[in-house]
């Protein structure tokens, strides 16, 4: 198989939505494509937990950017960026969740293959909430989308790639149904909706 382009990209956003600051990766990706226009050379993937299915696109890219909500061991919100030989590393220090492990596991395929991108960028972000299941991401963490995003797109200008305001076309996002806006604003309220457990059997949360 022929070597990836040096100048292609994969920015990927990694997570799961579903509970609450571990779908800062894939949000990240959203708001990237929503309010940034990029080269054809960069392909923008919500890689949610699909662990050894996103093997195919690392092989594809030349550099790799990847997003994702990291327990550093931090304060919550805390940005912390590494690169290259780290990103590994940190993917499996102290995982938080299944979706690491594969992610792990398709670093460590890719280089026994030789096909690891040759640049590699993990901006990852400290959590404050992964035990709402269902629920959006904290204000906390929310509020470095912007800041992370910023980061992103000077990384990309490091390596030779003009990124200006505006929108880009990303077919491999999540379904519109489950963006952020769409998600989070579609929740039930706490008295609508039990977020602990099945109120029938939870004292004084019985109707």
């Amino acid at each position: 198989m022929p070597a990836a382009p040096s100048d292609s990209v994969l920015i990927l956003g990694i997570g799961n939505v579903l509970w609450a600051d571990e779908g800062f990766g894939p949000r990240c990706v959203e708001a990237l494509a929503e309010s940034r226009t990029l080269p054809d050379c960069v392909r923008v993937l919500d890689g949610g937990t699909q662990g050894l299915y996103l093997l195919p696109f690392l092989e594809e890219a030349g550099s790799l950017l990847i997003f994702d909500a990291v327990d550093y061991g931090l304060v919550p919100g805390t940005l912390k960026i590494v690169r290259d030989a780290e990103v590994p590393a940190f993917m499996g220090a102290k995982k938080m969740s299944l979706h690491q492990t594969g992610f792990q596991d398709v670093l460590a395929t890719a280089a026994l293959m030789g096909r690891l991108p040759g640049r590699m960028t993990l901006i990852g972000c400290q959590p404050a909430e992964l035990e709402d299941y269902g629920g959006g991401l904290t204000p906390t963490v929310a509020a470095m989308i912007a800041p992370a995003l910023a980061e992103g797109v000077t990384e990309l200008a490091r390596w030779g790639i003009a990124v200006a305001p505006g929108r880009t076309h990303a077919p491999d996002l999540a379904d519109p149904a489950i963006r952020r806006d769409a998600y989070e604003g579609g929740r039930p309220s706490a008295d609508d909706a039990c977020r602990v457990g099945d109120a029938r059997f939870l004292p004084g949360r019985a109707g």
